[in-house]
């Protein structure tokens, strides 16, 4: 091999990588199929439209925002309106979806100067403000019913509260139901199987750090142990029952990785976990909505940089600059 195959001289920075934001990107929406593909069979051709228009929604805003021509770009504006759609109901308007992915576009990516320079996630960011302007269709407590492989059902005619909508509707599900993902709730949130699935790709390519979802799931478990009453028949259960209802496992395996909005130190990630953990049970149990995944990340995301700054290793050796 030539010498100059061997050697590239630069300036610094000097780490390198193989991997691009296209790469990656692609790389998230393949494990997002493992979910997309349950949130279909399970909720049918409904939650299969709801996903199209997000992400074509996502696409066609963000190239005429930028002026391209070629849609799919970078892969990130795909990647946010599939994200958006899976904190989606089934059955959401569409005009809600098109609103809500624009939203996450514009204002929570572009206005800050596109992909690496947001401070919060952009799907969250869109979810947040449909939330907030149109509640009675996000944050409601009756769902649509999942009708597994019934294609051709209307689900908005078959309604039900979710698991997080009270101690009733708690324990009228199984552990089992809510691993597998056969109860009501957003199309990514209800098959914790699907979305291990797809995080184990994300870990085996390297583009998540295990300490967040750790901090984020592990505090979950703990403080619904320690805070959740052992309603859900005792307290071991009721802390799981917390772990695999609603949001969480999306939050901390696909949203609160998101290495633009997340700190980037090891310890600093850890932190962020497990604030985001803090903040979705201090929601959950004394907040007015049943959820609170979605203000705990975005809280968390505004803290971000100072939780880098104090966790930014010591530099021994230096020489300190004089007045």
């Amino acid at each position: 091999m030539e010498m100059d195959k061997k050697l590239v001289v630069s300036s610094s920075p000097h780490i390198r990588s193989i991997d691009s934001v296209q790469s990656v990107m692609t790389d998230v929406l393949i494990a997002l199929f493992p979910v997309a593909l349950m949130a279909v069979l399970l909720f049918g051709y409904q939650a299969l439209l709801t996903m199209a228009i997000s992400v074509a929604t996502a696409m066609l805003v963000e190239a005429l925002w930028l002026k391209k021509k070629d849609i799919f770009s970078d892969g990130s504006a795909a990647v946010t309106g599939l994200l958006f759609a899976m904190v989606l109901p089934p059955a959401a308007p569409w005009w809600l979806v098109v609103i809500g992915t624009a939203m996450a576009i514009i204002i929570g990516k572009q206005v800050f100067g596109g992909i690496g320079y947001n401070i919060f996630n952009p799907a969250l960011v869109g979810r947040a403000i449909v939330a907030v302007s149109w509640g009675s269709h996000m944050v409601g407590t009756v769902w649509s019913s999942p009708e597994p492989f019934a294609f051709g059902a209307d689900i908005s005619a078959v309604t039900t509260a979710t698991p997080l909508a009270g101690e009733a509707q708690a324990q009228a599900v199984t552990l089992a139901q809510l691993f597998v993902g056969n109860v009501p709730g957003c199309l990514g949130e209800t098959s914790a199987f699907a979305l291990l699935v797809g995080a184990a790709w994300l870990f085996y390519k390297g583009h998540i750090d295990w300490r967040v979802p750790v901090g984020f799931i592990g505090t979950v478990f703990v403080l619904g142990i320690l805070l959740g009453g052992g309603f859900y028949e005792n307290h071991l259960l009721t802390g799981l029952f917390h772990v695999l209802a609603g949001g969480v496992m999306l939050g901390a395996l696909f949203m609160a990785t998101d290495m633009v909005t997340s700190p980037v130190t090891s310890i600093g990630k850890l932190i962020f976990g497990i604030g985001c953990g803090l903040i979705t049970i201090l929601i959950r149990l004394w907040g007015t909505m049943p959820e609170g995944v979605t203000f705990a990340i975005l809280m968390m995301n505004a803290l971000t940089p100072i939780i880098d700054n104090f966790t930014v290793p010591k530099q021994f050796g230096g020489v300190k600059k004089s007045a």
